[in-house]
């Protein structure tokens, strides 16, 4: 999973086309802002108010996304599986609002930064204990950063503490300094590799003896996982259950089975066929989350014919967008505008034209261009559900503009590997990033080892790190809007639909939250959920 994890989504309808337009917190310390919260994972306006959590029971999760090579060192994790386990056992230094995607206290119960935003203090909350007792110290911090951002380090969350230069206490605080200012510290520090461990996991980075709201009982990687609750867990407003049990489903039609049996409280990874026909059970309530992932076609720009930006656009104004969403995801997604930012973003770009299916402009574009003959485009069902008919459909509607596009239907097995980042026009799907600034360095800035679709524009670099040391809101959302444009315009990204993540519970499960931060209520499934009576 290229985060494909799940990544490190979603709020209401109503309320995610507002979120371009909220400041993030921690972006406001970074002018010297000073924040400080109860640290309650879940604001009291996210579940309704007739909703009081039950205590006790076992819930069972049925998830895709575990395998055999699963270890817990949480520097490794990536699928679902992993991705839950992670929230289950640990806490994070800093978590955020599911609804506004704003950081939020957790371990660190406030921050502020020097106004060049290089320089971090984080007061640690005190009286925390690990699931053996011991209290959490400044160095269990230290020691979990410094081990994570090691240039030695295998830590997945290396490529995003790798602008840190020094990791230290002083005075009882943590002062994280950086090599260039970064307004999105607190949200880098949310990612969820970072779990809190004793001694920073350096003496062992499997032991995990966190302070989250579950204790590891029984791990058979990619079979079965077993927890029971922390009784001593610092935060009350969260793990209702006794015991938590994740089952290791990889096949759909097994998860799908497993819930309507009744051997599981919840599934994830629905596919979007069988979302209505899975809504008539009699037991089983779906779950439709939008989100900040994507479904798209990628084209490297540094490769004929695809160096050529009339292709480029031909290839572009040649999906049909309105029908992508309606046949391929059944309605469960949005519009995308061929920029991998959406309204889940703060500072998210307002009113950039949608770009439409049209089959004249197409037309002229692939004239001008001056290509001839075939297109080859990968594809795979690896790359995302419904990546070949998705395929098959973008044939079809670029026919109506002269494009004969060749469809060559990949192994499953392999597909990440052989042909994601290596041949120049497949298929291939994103999970979220907390903010914009990881979401284009991960894939647009031209050094990226990521840059799937070999975008490299100085200009778009130079505004990438302007904007991320940037304080001021409004100029920091006037460059986001001008990189939004560029990538649209230039790049060799097609990125046609948002998807939702489809989930399914029992009915008598509850406390479910759409969380804008990533699937599986970002990650928090275990910590939400109770059983009603």
């Amino acid at each position: 999973m290229k985060n494909r994890t799940p990544a490190t989504c979603k709020t209401s309808h109503e309320n995610v086309q507002d979120l371009g337009r909220r400041r993030f917190l921690g972006s406001a310390a970074a002018a010297g802002f000073v924040l400080s919260a109860s640290g309650l994972l879940l604001p009291s306006n996210a579940r309704a108010a007739d909703e009081k959590p039950q205590r006790g029971g076992h819930l069972k999760l049925g998830l895709d996304g575990g395998q055999t090579t699963d270890i817990l060192d949480p520097g490794t994790y990536s699928g679902s599986t992993m991705f839950v386990v992670g929230f289950t056992w640990g806490d994070r230094l800093v978590t955020t609002d599911p609804q506004s995607g704003e950081a939020l206290p957790s371990l660190a119960e406030s921050w502020s930064s020097s106004a060049d935003a290089k320089v971090w203090t984080f007061k640690l909350r005190q009286d925390v204990r690990f699931h053996d007792g011991s209290p959490l110290t400044m160095n269990d911090v230290v020691q979990t950063l410094r081990r994570h951002s090691d240039k030695d380090s295998k830590s997945a969350a290396l490529g995003l503490l790798e602008d840190i230069e020094r990791i230290e206490e002083q005075n009882g605080d943590l002062v994280i300094t950086l090599k260039n200012g970064n307004a999105d510290l607190p949200l880098l520090l949310t990612d969820y590799h970072l779990q809190i461990q004793q001694n920073g996991g350096m003496d062992d980075p499997e032991n995990v003896i966190g302070t989250g709201p579950y204790k590891l009982e029984s791990f058979e990687p990619g079979v079965r996982i077993t927890f029971t609750r922390n009784e001593d867990d610092w935060n009350e407003d969260r793990g209702f259950v006794d015991s938590v049990e994740i089952l290791v489903i990889n096949d759909n039609t097994a998860r799908i089975a497993a819930l309507s049996s009744g051997k599981v409280h919840f599934i994830n990874s629905l596919d979007p066929k069988t979302m209505k026909l899975l809504s008539r059970a009699p037991n089983v309530e779906t779950l439709s989350t939008p989100g900040k992932g994507f479904y798209s076609f990628l084209m490297h720009g540094d490769t004929a014919p695809f160096d050529n930006n009339d292709l480029r656009m031909a290839l572009k104004l040649a999906v049909d967008r309105q029908a992508m969403l309606d046949n391929i995801l059944g309605g469960y997604g949005t519009l995308g505008n061929d920029y991998p930012v959406n309204d889940a973003y703060a500072l998210s770009p307002t009113g950039i034209p949608q770009r439409e299916y049209d089959p004249e402009k197409a037309a002229f574009h692939y004239k001008k261009s001056g290509h001839e003959g075939p297109i080859s485009l990968r594809t795979s069902n690896a790359a995302f559900s419904g990546a070949v008919d998705a395929a098959v459909l973008f044939q079809s509607t670029a026919k109506e503009a002269g494009i004969t596009l060749d469809i060559k239907r990949e192994p499953d097995d392999g597909y990440w590997s052989n042909v994601w980042n290596k041949k120049p026009f497949c298929a291939s799907y994103w999970g979220g990033r907390p903010t914009q600034d990881i979401r284009y360095t991960t894939t647009q800035l031209s050094t990226s080892t990521w840059n799937d679709t070999r975008y490299k524009n100085p200009d778009f670099d130079r505004k990438l790190l302007e904007a991320r040391a940037e304080t001021d809101q409004e100029k920091r959302a006037a460059l986001y809007q001008e990189m939004a444009m560029m990538v649209r315009d230039n790049s060799g990204l097609i990125l046609p639909v948002f998807n939702n993540y489809l989930n399914a519970q029992a009915k008598n499960v509850k406390g479910w939250v759409d969380d804008l931060g990533n699937d599986l209520s970002n990650g928090q499934i275990a910590s939400r959920l109770w059983l009603a009576a």
